[in-house]
């Protein structure tokens, strides 16, 4: 199952009594174990009725002890164990002196047959799928799968959870955020929490939010920036990154807002090529329909193979400024620009060929 499934079945009062959490996003895990114990603990907790373990400190009888302990002046209890895989032999090694070999088997025996009264929850990044309590966990549909979702399925993850806390995203602000915090969930949804709370009633996150309260430089500044070096425009393009430049966040805001800027226009050119008129192909490129002609403006400036040249620029601009490269920051995004401002490279002999009209 989903993180998401399992959140609403501890917020509907229905937990399993066990859940096998995989996966490396600890964010999820997180998620996932927080409504899981409001649900069995609830708010009015004395301590009683949970246990917490790591895998590497303690014996499966240990946890298998506190998993059949019956609660005390309450419904249920809450026994975790993380870093399940401690628990897994390296290849096919025998069971060591404290029994961590056989765990895995005596907590799969106990699932098959769990404790009503308790709610055992086992987390860990990863295991063999060949194991029995996997294979088990699959077979009855207790495992959740907390893997971090894919760059092109975040936008869709960002849209959930801002409908969560009562919020839309206007077009475009799912995609900007994803570049702007990556694949990092809990960077992700601590930008949502800022956002509502910068929106405060309004019911719609846009991008000019983002801009005053996660990037800390207005789109209006950073377009100033594409059109100069869509027009070849080397000082004008140095200049408005000099106003924007904010040496505290080594410009990383203004490569993700940069990049973003730059698959629009690649979006928006493919959508026009394909026939659409400019506001549907804004639409279809994330963009609201009024910034239709300016997006139209700087196609006129770029074709589509410089626009992919500005993103394998921008891609290298990424790994330098995130250590591939000891120069100071200002310089590494002045150098980018500079290869953006260059003239469309020459042509190969042979796609000159396709041009040339027979």
């Amino acid at each position: 199952m989903l993180p998401e499934q399992a959140v609403r079945e501890a917020r509907a009062g229905e937990p399993r009594p066990v859940y096998l959490v995989l996966g490396e996003e600890r964010y999820l895990q997180s998620i996932v174990l927080t409504e899981l114990r409001k649900a069995v603990i609830g708010p009015a907790d004395l301590g009683l009725n949970e246990d917490q373990f790591d895998a590497g400190d303690v014996d499966g009888d240990t946890v298998l002890a506190a998993a059949r302990t019956l609660p005390m002046m309450a419904k249920r209890r809450l026994v975790v164990v993380r870093s399940l895989e401690r628990w897994e032999p390296k290849g096919e090694a025998k069971p060591d002196a404290k029994g961590r070999g056989a765990a895995l088997d005596r907590l799969t025996e106990y699932a098959a047959a769990p404790s009503p009264s308790t709610t055992l929850v086992l987390i860990a990044g990863k295991l063999d799928n060949r194991r029995r309590l996997v294979t088990l966990a699959k077979k009855e549909g207790f495992v959740v799968e907390c893997d971090t979702p894919p760059r092109n399925a975040l936008p869709v993850w960002l849209a959930r959870r801002a409908k969560d806390r009562q919020k839309t995203l206007a077009p475009g602000v799912a995609e900007l955020l994803a570049d702007l915090a990556g694949p990092d969930l809990a960077r992700l949804d601590d930008a949502l929490e800022r956002l509502s709370l910068y929106v405060g009633s309004a019911p719609e996150i846009d991008d000019d939010a983002v801009s005053e309260c996660i990037v800390g430089v207005k789109s209006s500044s950073v377009w100033e920036l594409v059109g100069a070096a869509g027009r070849r425009d080397l000082g004008s393009a140095l200049a408005a990154l000099a106003r924007v430049y904010d040496a505290k966040d080594r410009g990383l805001p203004l490569l993700g807002t940069l990049a973003w800027s730059t698959r629009q226009l690649i979006k928006f050119s493919g959508a026009v090529s394909r026939g659409m008129n400019p506001a549907d192909a804004a639409k279809a490129a994330g963009a609201p329909p009024f910034k239709a002609a300016e997006l139209a403006q700087q196609c006129r400036n770029l074709s589509p193979r410089e626009l992919e040249r500005w993103l394998a620029t921008l891609s290298t601009l990424d790994l330098d400024l995130k250590g591939g490269s000891k120069r100071p920051p200002q310089a590494l995004l002045e150098t980018a620009l500079i290869a953006m401002c260059k003239g469309p490279p020459q042509e190969s002999r042979a796609e000159a060929n396709v041009r040339r009209p027979s």
